[in-house]
């Protein structure tokens, strides 16, 4: 690949981030992040557009809607040092199995986002094979077994056509977000571990369309997943299992 007039780096007065954390890509995550980083002692830190808060164990990011910022921010994240994330965001889903307030670990994705072809490469979009199931089985030994399967990610969530819905979901893609398959190639590319923990917000198999977090319990629930997936950090690093 040709050589990059800009490349992510380090500046003088920015942190060393530890190596593991989270990158929360939801705005409406943003209250229980700072729970979170107040709870664990963190110091929040510049990141862009978004927030950043890291102490001695763990990492917070986000938020990061869309491919473009999430790639930005996982860029100067992999900079400063990080070198297992987890994405934590929201999906919706393509087929009857997949029900609002199920959670997924996604295996691989197709990738209709604009960012990945800037980082080369043919391989299909996906996760750290280790650290997803690793995390799927931390998941399920608390309780909360998750769906494994393909995502679908897009850059035009208002271009969500119900021919493209059938087919995909007819094809066995369980869900889609705006992130996923962006991070994944990133990953790749820069060498560092991701995986994905997806809330399944809304169910766009449904006829009509089905927004499950119109429901006033769903965003306490993403708070609880949130805080879950950090507990599941703390008590044993990914790569270890």
């Amino acid at each position: 690949m040709e050589s990059c007039i800009i490349n992510p780096c380090r500046v003088p007065g920015e942190p060393c981030l530890p190596a593991t954390g989270v990158l929360a890509v939801n705005p409406s995550d943003t209250g229980a992040m700072a729970a979170l980083a107040e709870q664990h002692r963190l110091q929040r830190h510049f990141l862009f557009h978004s927030r950043l808060y890291a102490g001695p164990d763990f990492f917070l990011a986000g938020p990061a809607v869309g491919a473009p910022m999430a790639v930005l921010c996982l860029e100067k994240l992999i900079a400063l040092g990080a070198r297992t994330v987890v994405l934590y965001g929201w999906c919706g889903s393509l087929v009857r199995e997949l029900c609002c307030t199920d959670i997924l670990v996604p295996t691989w994705g197709l990738a209709e986002e604009g960012t990945s072809p800037h980082y080369g490469g043919n391989e299909r979009p996906r996760a750290d094979e280790e650290t997803a199931a690793a995390l799927a089985e931390r998941l399920a030994g608390r309780g909360r077994t998750p769906a494994r399967g393909p995502v679908w990610t897009t850059d035009a969530p208002f271009r969500e056509t119900r021919e493209k819905v059938t087919r995909y979901g007819r094809e066995g893609i369980m869900a889609v977000d705006m992130e996923y398959t962006a991070l994944c190639t990133v990953a790749r590319f820069r060498a560092i571990r991701l995986a994905a923990l997806m809330l399944v917000s809304d169910e766009l198999w449904q006829t009509p369309w089905k927004p499950g977090y119109r429901d006033r319990t769903f965003r306490s629930l993403s708070s609880a997943s949130l805080r879950l997936l950090v507990d599941i950090l703390l008590s044993q690093p990914l790569e270890s299992a």
